[in-house]
């Protein structure tokens, strides 16, 4: 099976949005690797601090993990051409109420959670970090 999983540039503070993800989504990171391990031969194709990081990984269920780096070229890129955000869909109302209250918290509501026309639980949110995310459940 093919699967797509997003990765998303920082501009400096990845390590801080990813110790937001694993306590939203209730996972921990499984792989941390930071531009101080980059083999010295390697180390001129990167720009960021040794203490940045190269790429995380957070297991978000069986088939999506959630990954990114602290990029500034990446990320000032990704700005200029956010066109897309992150959907998750849940299994419950009360799962989607606490996703959606803690993605938005110190960020943006969008589209509060409601039962939208096309008979599904959904809404839109911004975190923090300025990440696009729609949560959705269906109604039972």
């Amino acid at each position: 099976m093919t699967t797509v999983n997003p990765y998303i540039y920082f501009n400096g503070n990845c390590e801080e949005a990813f110790n937001f993800y694993k306590t939203v989504f209730r996972k921990e990171i499984t792989y941390i690797g930071r531009y101080k391990d980059v083999p010295k031969t390697d180390r001129k194709i990167f720009a960021e601090t040794d203490e940045k990081i190269m790429h995380i990984t957070l297991p978000i269920s069986e088939e999506t993990t959630l990954s990114g780096s602290d990029n500034t070229v990446a990320y000032k890129e990704s700005i200029e051409y956010n066109n897309f955000a992150l959907i998750i869909h849940t299994d419950s109302k009360v799962e989607a109420n606490r996703l959606f209250n803690e993605m938005s918290k110190n960020g943006q509501v969008k589209v509060p959670m409601n039962l939208a026309f096309w008979g599904s639980y959904y809404g839109i949110c911004i975190d923090k970090f300025g990440i696009n995310w729609k949560i959705t459940t269906e109604e039972k």
